[in-house]
């Protein structure tokens, strides 16, 4: 098991790093928002479960040939009141080493998860004091600010919000396709999507792979939801919309316009042939692969 192990380790940390960052430059996520994602979901688990798994096998490796028989001979042990013999305290270090990063990986992630929450909770309040309903569009609300902005507010009680700036900088069509933009990230839920790399670059900071994947992932939303709401709407309207709207939501909120704005223009005006079918389905089997692998290695009997 401790050949498992160190190839769980190596795994992890090409995943982490030199995956990452080579992803993170590619060009062809552009041509493939929705697989991209999917892959770099697949990365973040896939190199979660297996450094975290490598731990596990290479701490318990003294109790069994396998993970399963392994973790079994471990609880009968500690069933009968007595320590395993077998653990020396360098497998007991590896174990701890891992339920410690699991733990602080999962701790950052339910902070980051309830800061966002209140800080969305109060953002919400102060909308349904100052903005007011837009009878144009169910679930918009207008902000009475001069600056053109637009942004969502997700959860349960989602919002889109436009600022009167918005709607005296555009036409019909554009503030349509505003909101097309806007409801594709309510609609498929992008804030989900992000936070777990939020967490994970919270984590480790240091590893530059991780805030890599943060960035990458932003810009990919961001491309979906063009995507979509070109396909809604007059793609001049979607462009004209964006260059209006240059400014930024507020940082408790998904901003639907980024730094990279040029580039996303240019991409909507001259929009990138699709992968071919095959390669396609070939990022998403890898996707599924980088998950099931590190799983079938661990689970294995």
């Amino acid at each position: 098991m401790e050949l498992t192990a160190l190839g769980l380790v190596l795994l992890g940390v090409v995943l982490a790093e030199p995956a990452s960052r080579a992803l993170a430059t590619a060009r062809w996520p552009g041509r493939d928002p929705v697989g991209a994602l999917l892959l770099w979901q697949a990365v973040g688990l896939g190199g979660g479960i297996s450094l975290f798994g490598a731990g596990v096998a290479f701490g318990l490796s003294p109790m069994g040939g396998s993970l399963p028989s392994a973790v079994a001979a471990f609880r009968a042990e500690l069933a009968t009141g007595g320590w395993p013999d077998t653990m020396d305290p360098l497998h007991v270090g590896a174990l701890l080493i891992a339920v410690g990063v699991l733990a602080r990986l999962l701790a950052v992630l339910l902070v980051t998860t309830a800061r966002t929450l209140r800080a969305r909770r109060r953002h919400r309040d102060l909308l349904d004091i100052l903005a007011t309903p837009w009878p144009h569009a169910a679930g918009t609300r207008v902000l009475d600010h001069p600056v053109p902005v637009a942004y969502c507010l997700p959860g349960r009680s989602s919002r889109l919000v436009v600022s009167a700036g918005v709607l005296d900088a555009l036409d019909t069509p554009g503030v349509v396709a505003v909101l097309a933009h806007e409801r594709a990230h309510l609609r498929e839920r992008h804030d989900l999507v992000v936070l777990p790399f939020v967490a994970w670059g919270a984590t480790a900071p240091f590893v530059r792979g991780m805030v890599c994947a943060q960035l990458a992932v932003a810009r990919l939303i961001e491309m979906r939801a063009d995507d979509v709401a070109r396909r809604l709407c007059d793609p001049t309207e979607l462009v004209t919309a964006l260059k209006a709207v240059g400014g930024s939501a507020p940082a408790a909120v998904l901003s639907s316009f980024t730094a990279a704005l040029e580039a996303r223009i240019d991409r909507i005006g001259n929009p990138p042939p699709p992968l071919p079918l095959l390669v396609r389905g070939l990022v998403r089997l890898v996707a599924v692969l980088l998950v099931a692998g590190p799983l079938w290695l661990l689970l294995a009997p």
